[in-house]
């Protein structure tokens, strides 16, 4: 087909072309005495990414998913109870993987739709007065849905009755596009991937870690070799790693974070609240609703689009890519065939989500909906037009 494709998707996202240049290279020496020169500095500004001046930022060759391992097993010991919610497939995820990994979950079940449910979290807390629960788990931005949580209203509710567990956090589609302030915050782990807002490939699992989590590690006993943090910790401090590193990505990743701090971090979180609000005026437009149930839960890097009982939301991604050369999300396990997802993260500007919004509209109109052609285009331009 052609043209370029249009990849709307909540990742992995559009990879601005500095970015693409920078893992260009040709193949180096990851063991040159010049190694350090590149690596130190870039696990320094990495934090200022992740809000933490007095964490440490780890980074492992892996996806999304090695990184919720790794937070898993250098914290945690089998049998060891953790506190968290499912509200959609990434959040239920977690609880999969700490099951399979010998970790007890005492899990909330939440309509998707919602985010987590902090007056049940502080509840629960409260009543675990001998502590047996040693994490609780969040899924920042749940993906699946488009539905942002609530993680300052998480660590309140721990604070509240001063409980020591961990917090974990599931960043990777919020860290470097949301608003997420890791010590501010209270955050222990947090969890970030290449792909999302990073724009870069698939390939890194980007981990936050507080000095409360590392202290955690010296009794954890979770089974651990690849993803240790403290061999990693040790051996990037020097410059190093312990074992090949992803060079080519970590060139890219260096980009990315001149990219992002270049921008500002402020003015990143607020570019993408103000095009995910003009997405969300075209959804109304459209006369359609978001999954998120309330504007609290709705995400600025992806929106679920509910569509009407007699629409497969799995026909419009297949017919968006196939007749328009447009990809977008699809609904998964739950939510499968009831919606479809317009990710707006990463290197984006109006233009290009016009692209996203008119497809949709095609699409729409060629599978019968009563869609008003250019309407949600329309209220998106109105909105951006406002709001400057």
């Amino acid at each position: 087909m052609a043209g370029r494709n249009s990849l709307f998707i909540p990742g992995p996202t559009n990879m601005p072309e500095r970015i693409r240049l920078a893992m260009d290279v040709n193949t180096e020496d990851h063991r040159a005495i010049s190694a350090p020169d590149f690596m130190v500095p870039l696990f320094e500004d990495l934090k200022k990414i992740f809000r933490t001046d007095k964490g440490e930022v780890i980074v492992f060759p892996s996806s999304g998913t090695g990184g919720w391992e790794a937070a898993i097993t250098n914290t945690l010991s089998p049998g060891d109870k953790v506190l968290t919610a499912r509200f959609g497939q990434f959040s239920s995820l977690w609880i999969d993987s700490c099951r399979a990994l010998g970790i007890e979950v005492e899990d909330i079940d939440v309509p998707w739709g919602e985010g987590a449910p902090v007056g049940q979290i502080a509840e629960r807390l409260a009543a675990d007065t001998q502590h047996e629960i040693k994490g609780v788990i969040v899924c920042h931005n749940e993906t699946a849905t488009g539905v942002t949580s609530d993680i300052k209203g998480v660590r309140a509710a721990l604070d509240a009755c001063n409980h020591p567990a961990l917090l974990y956090v599931d960043g990777i589609s919020s860290i470097g596009a949301i608003e997420f302030e890791m010590d501010a915050w209270g955050v222990d782990l947090a969890v970030a991937g290449s792909q999302k807002g990073f724009m870069l490939p698939t390939g890194l699992g980007i981990i936050g870690v507080s000095q409360k989590a590392l202290q955690a590690g010296e009794t954890a006993s979770c089974p651990r070799f690849y993803f240790d943090f403290k061999m990693m910790i040790n051996q990037t401090r020097t410059g190093f790693g312990p074992y090949t590193p992803a060079m080519g990505l970590l060139r890219g990743l260096r980009a990315s974070v001149d990219v992002l701090l270049e921008e500002g971090m402020e003015n990143v979180w607020q570019r993408h609240h103000r095009l995910a609000e003009g997405v969300r005026q075209a959804v109304a437009a459209w006369g359609l609703s978001t999954c998120a149930k309330t504007p609290e839960w709705q995400s600025d890097t992806v929106t679920g689009v509910m569509v009407p009982e007699h629409i497969d939301g799995q026909e419009i991604v297949k017919r968006a890519y196939q007749d328009y050369n447009l990809s977008l999300g699809g609904g998964l396990t739950q939510v499968a065939g009831k919606l479809f997802r317009i990710g707006h993260l990463g290197d984006l500007n109006e233009c290009m989500l016009f692209s996203a919004l008119g497809g949709a509209e095609m699409v729409m109109r060629d599978l019968g909906m009563d869609i008003e052609p250019g309407k949600g285009v329309g209220a998106a331009i109105e909105y951006w037009h406002k709001n400057k």
